[in-house]
């Protein structure tokens, strides 16, 4: 078999590996894209585009439902999860015809149609042709994880890309795990009609954030009629005649939650198997993922890894991020490093909730004295007017630089104003800063001045 030689080979068009190809174009460089699938990757077909285009949807019934409280009335209200679904794919479709596009129209480049294994250091197969090049970027994304529960196996069982796949509200969505897309889901589903039951071994909802606003979160969706199981220590699943029954408990006389579906949403893992990493030498962690240095480089030389693959993020924008590492390193002479990003996200229930920084036990470990602030969202005059008066905000100072160190905002355009404190903490600048600005009169983020006017010691 003849090897075909590139400059530059990008496996996966998601996030990051579109944008490595354009600058390797840029560069004059013969570039291989290599997709097995749908160009843009998880966040276009199967994450953030047709997810949140459904979560908009649901809102959007959501406030028609409450027309009583802004002095109208809609009558009956229907959901056709057939048009809901439609809507979602057109959006999808020309998104991923979007990357698709810019891809081919790509000079130097040339874009491969199939699935690529390493067959040795820097050369890899795709169907009958093999290709070699001495810079090989890695972006092949992740999928759900399906852990063997005790009778699982056989079960028509959803995870975030058959769910969307729906032609018809379910009649009891059992959503399995209850952190965040099993709660955008839970949420939405709701909205659409569903009875919903949210499973989730932990005492609680999203581990990983302050005790106060994942009761936050949970008082949202248990308001809207989403039930909650806690501490579901040993979960099991079996067949109910046409419907699906989860065990949460370990005693064999613990009533059942019967589901007619049952979504699972306990996890990720990385697509990298199958990839024949150990005939290029690249080393993987234990989950799976490419282990990367700061710069997404590969233990193998001429290999990076960037995206949800390295585990070194899982959003779409640390892989937007990634790749801005990655280029900039190779072609700007600049130093940039994955260090250097301050970790944000938002779970986009509605209200959403946005988050910067650190939570209260980080901020705690790391033995600075610290400020706090919190103020409800009711104090917005703005969310008062919408009828969003959920939530509230929450903000981590270091008592000493006076610089940001932390922030949880739970409210109407959380996922927005929580952006304003983001950029701070990236100019290092102190909150003093926000405190004398003037904000725009009547907004949600007014109140961020006024909430770092009531910092205190704490704890």
């Amino acid at each position: 078999m003849q090897t075909e030689h590139f400059d530059a080979i990008v496996v996966g068009a998601g996030q990051a590996g579109p944008a490595i190809a354009a600058r390797c174009s840029r560069e004059g460089l013969r570039t291989a894209v290599i997709e097995r699938d749908h160009f843009g990757g998880t966040c276009v077909n199967v994450g953030c585009v047709p997810t949140k285009t459904l979560v908009a949807t649901a809102r959007a019934v959501q406030l028609a439902r409450r027309g009583a409280e802004f002095g109208f009335d809609t009558g009956p209200l229907r959901v056709d999860m057939a048009r809901v679904m439609a809507r979602k794919d057109e959006i999808v479709r020309r998104s991923r015809e979007g990357v698709a596009s810019w891809l081919r129209g790509l000079a130097h480049t040339e874009v491969i149609a199939g699935e690529a294994r390493f067959v040795a250091p820097r050369t890899l197969a795709v169907g009958e042709r093999r290709l070699q090049a001495s810079r090989i970027f890695l972006n092949v994304g992740g999928r759900a994880l399906h852990p063997p529960l005790p009778g699982s196996e056989g079960l028509p069982l959803l995870d975030n890309v058959s769910v969307l796949a729906l032609d018809e509200v379910p009649g009891h969505l059992v959503v399995v795990g209850g952190s965040y897309i099993g709660l955008e889901f839970a949420q939405m589903m709701r909205r659409f009609g569903a009875a919903v039951t949210v499973v989730e071994r932990s005492p609680r909802l999203l581990p990983r954030e302050d005790e106060d606003i994942a009761a936050g979160v949970r008082a949202v969706l248990e308001g809207e009629g989403v039930r909650f199981e806690l501490g579901a220590e040993c979960i099991a699943l079996a067949r109910d005649g046409g419907r699906i029954a989860v065990g949460v408990r370990c005693e064999g006389e613990a009533p059942r939650i019967a589901g007619s579906h049952v979504l699972m949403a306990v996890g990720r893992v990385p697509n990298t198997d199958g990839l024949g990493l150990d005939a290029a030498g690249i080393a993987t962690d234990e989950r799976g993922h490419i282990v990367v240095d700061e710069q997404c480089r590969s233990s193998a030389e001429g290999v990076w890894a960037v995206g949800d693959c390295n585990g070194r993020g899982g959003f779409t924008h640390t892989a937007w991020n990634d790749h801005e590492i990655v280029v900039a390193n190779l072609f700007d002479g600049q130093a940039r490093r994955i260090g250097e990003r301050i970790p944000c996200y938002a779970l986009f229930t509605d209200p959403p909730l946005a988050r910067i920084g650190s939570n209260e036990d980080e901020a705690r470990r790391s033995g600075r004295r610290l400020l706090r602030a919190k103020m409800p969202m009711q104090r917005v005059g703005r969310a008062r007017e919408a009828g969003e008066t959920q939530g509230f905000m929450k903000v981590l100072v270091d008592a000493h630089t006076r610089q940001l160190l932390g922030a949880s905002l739970l409210g109407l355009a959380a996922d927005e104003v929580v952006h304003g404190l983001l950029d701070m903490m990236a100019a290092g600048q102190p909150v003093d800063r926000i405190v004398r600005t003037v904000p725009i009169h009547p907004t949600v983020s007014e109140l961020v001045p006024t909430l770092l006017q009531q910092l205190a010691p704490w704890p």
